[in-house]
């Protein structure tokens, strides 16, 4: 019998294995049958090599739970160890079987999956006694076994083994009893080793008799050792991406269509990519996309791998050029890992654009289903969105469907304002904005739909792509203003007549919590809308892009700003200001002579400031009681118009029925207006 001590430096070495090197302690079981299969593997590059003349068409690796004995055992019948290798390799730590063995055999050994040496010592995170039984595959090789109880000391001795290759015999800990437990076993191998590329085996096929189910004589495989990410495209037909999606997304609709992912220049990696059903709900889940190597789970977190907006697919990705952490749970940081990210991310945009081009229509059809993925590529991604420019879709309120550079040619002959700026217009409700749509669509304009939860950032991205371009939506102005031809037309009205028709309508708006509105004045078409209320573009964005972006959070506490906007050309509006300055004539014309008087007074004393360092000391109490007084004024000429107004049934329907068609008439308001229409009939 051999004794000694593992070549560590500290006797904690192994606290600080359990602690420190794996984040969850069930990698274990991923480590110690990962390696298992890297002695198979080794042992069929040796085959090809020549160096070994045995048959490899039975390898496989085999998990046994013994719940008496408290042992899980894991074998296999590969390369197996001398007593040197043993002391080489597992007697001194993070010395690494398979780093050496690729050193040796470089050209053909990638389906070596270890690369650290420290994965056979994550059996101590779970055991309080590991054994090792193995036999080389060497001629004249001796059975070893090696012991140790997770300190510093083991035994190493010989002993009898019949089959070539190695035994993990791991006894665990009271702790750890969950290992011993069928299912929990069962449910990790699922996890981590249902693709590893060597039958795994672990308990018996079973089949229902005599009421219950009980064991066959057939070895139960766990896992799929060619799973379909590793063939070829030409051999796979619909169905077989569509049955693998359900193996790994299991209760999800079937997916839109896929991408199989086949590169093994300058970097080895395959994997397939699904577009799910995603339509409005951004949902940027961090686990729908795993991440193998060489067939072995390494995790469901593959940020850095690919771009953040790709978290909405679902799929797997292999490769081996990825660069893990030691412990093989999670990335790190590395040139590679940004040359993947770029390749998946070209791909994907170059299999989007060919389907795109294969089949206009069916691309259509599934537009709305990945619409929000496309659109979070192009806003998040700069490489993607100049890509997705050549076959990204916009959609009219007639359900048409455009490319972008298509739909630019469509309205680019009379959309175009007398400015050169090109004016795309859209809405974002179709009923709601049903009157705008129309009034657009009477000018012979196209109003496109931007009803997505992220088409508002996406049209703001869109201006910043197209010079002399804006978007607009339909309800923001008046149809003329909003794609100007000529310039404005001047209202008739004076300016006494605009103020007077201004606190008139303003003054009998009702309250609506965060709410503002402004009265303006437009020379519309006689036909047109005689109140029209609409939203600046540029504040409502704001406060839309708030939603996105947190440093915007100012313009999403300031109120709703509306225009309401008066068509002085309506004879419905002419009269309601024609019968208010008649009515109002004989009480506003001393208050507006006063006032004019005292304005009068107010900028003879302000002329007096010769040098901008303000009006005499002598004549600021002159000028404070003339501006008290204009104030006043302007006060009582409100009150007298206000008034006028709270007793105008037609001033009141013409604001109700415009706030009616903005869906912003309600409660009290609503009801005032339904009475006051009954009693007009």
């Amino acid at each position: 019998m051999a004794k000694g001590s593992i070549g560590v430096t500290t006797s904690n070495i192994f606290p600080v294995i359990k602690q420190f090197l794996y984040s969850d302690h069930e990698i274990f079981l991923r480590e110690i049958v990962s390696n298992a299969v890297d002695a198979t593997q080794k042992l069929k590059t040796l085959a090809n090599a020549g160096e070994f003349k045995g048959k490899t068409d039975d390898l496989k690796v085999s998990v046994k739970l013994d719940t008496k004995a408290g042992t899980l055992t894991v074998s296999d019948n590969g390369i197996g160890m001398t007593a040197e290798e043993i002391d080489k390799y597992i007697n001194q730590i993070a010395f690494s079987g398979a780093e050496d063995f690729l050193n040796k055999f470089k050209d053909n050994a990638n389906a070596i999956i270890g690369h650290f040496g420290l994965g056979f010592y994550s059996a101590f995170m779970v055991s309080k006694k590991v054994e090792i039984h193995t036999l080389s595959y060497k001629e004249g090789a001796k059975a070893m076994k090696w012991t140790c109880d997770g300190s510093p000391e083991y035994d190493m001795e010989e002993c009898e083994k019949a089959e070539r290759g190695t035994d993990i015999v791991m006894y665990i800990d009271d702790e750890e009893k969950e290992y011993l437990e069928k299912n929990r076993i069962s449910t990790l191998l699922n996890k981590y080793c249902r693709f590893m590329p060597v039958p795994v085996i672990f308990g018996k096929e079973q089949e229902w008799k005599d009421g219950k189910y009980v064991d066959t004589d057939t070895d139960k495989v766990i896992n799929n050792i060619e799973p379909l990410w590793t063939r070829t495209p030409t051999e796979l037909k619909d169905e077989d991406y569509i049955k693998f999606y359900h193996a790994i997304q299991p209760g999800q609709e079937d997916p839109l269509f896929w991408i199989h992912l086949n590169v093994d220049f300058p970097f080895t990696l395959t994997g397939i990519l699904y577009f799910p059903k995603i339509k409005n709900n951004l949902d940027v889940r961090k686990d729908r996309i795993q991440l193998y190597c060489n067939q072995v789970f390494v995790t469901d977190s593959v940020e850095g791998v690919v771009p953040d907006f790709m978290m909405l697919l679902q799929g797997v990705i292999d490769s081996p050029d990825i660069p893990l952490n030691v412990s093989r749970s999670y990335l790190q940081a590395d040139r590679n890992v940004k040359k993947i990210s770029t390749y998946i991310t070209k791909k994907v945009a170059a299999r989007l654009e060919e389907l795109s081009k294969k089949d206009t229509k069916a691309f259509e059809e599934k537009w709305n289903d990945i619409k929000i993925f496309i659109e979070y590529g192009m806003l998040s991604d700069e490489k993607f969105c100049e890509q997705a420019m050549k076959f990204a879709l916009v959609s009219d309120t007639e359900g048409q469907f455009f490319k972008l550079d298509d739909y630019k040619k469509l309205i680019e002959g009379n959309q175009t304002d007398k400015d050169g700026n090109l004016v795309y217009l859209y809405a974002t409700d179709k009923e709601a904005q049903y009157s705008y749509i129309k009034a657009a669509n009477d000018k012979g304009y196209n109003v496109l739909m931007m009803d997505g939860q992220l088409d508002i950032p996406f049209v703001s991205m869109l201006e910043q792509k197209n010079e002399k371009s804006r978007f607009v939506r339909v309800d923001s102005d008046v149809i003329d203003n909003l794609i100007r031809k000529e310039d404005d037309k001047k209202s008739e009205l004076s300016a006494d007549e605009q103020a007077m028709a201004s606190t008139l309508f303003k003054s009998q708006i009702p309250a609506i919590e965060k709410s503002e509105f402004y009265v303006s004045f437009a020379a519309l078409a006689a036909t047109d809308q005689p109140v029209v209320i609409t939203q600046s573009e540029y504040m409502r964005r704001m406060k839309e892009m708030a939603q996105f972006q947190s440093g915007m959070n100012f313009y999403g506490e300031l109120p709703n700003a509306y225009n309401l906007t008066l068509n002085t050309n309506h004879p419905v509006v002419k009269k309601v200001i024609e019968a208010a300055n008649s009515s109002l004539e004989g009480e506003l014309k001393p208050v507006n002579d006063e006032l004019k008087a005292t304005n009068s007074v107010i900028e003879a004393i302000k002329s007096l400031d010769k040098d901008g360092k303000g009006v005499p000391e002598d004549k600021k109490a002159d000028l404070k009681t003339n501006e008290d007084k204009a104030t006043e004024l302007r006060a009582k000429k409100d009150e007298l118009i206000s008034k006028y107004a709270a007793g105008n049934d037609t001033v009141k329907q013409l604001i109700d029925i415009a706030l009616l068609g903005n869906g912003l008439l309600k409660g009290e308001a609503l009801s005032n207006f339904l009475k006051r229409s009954v009693s007009l009939l």
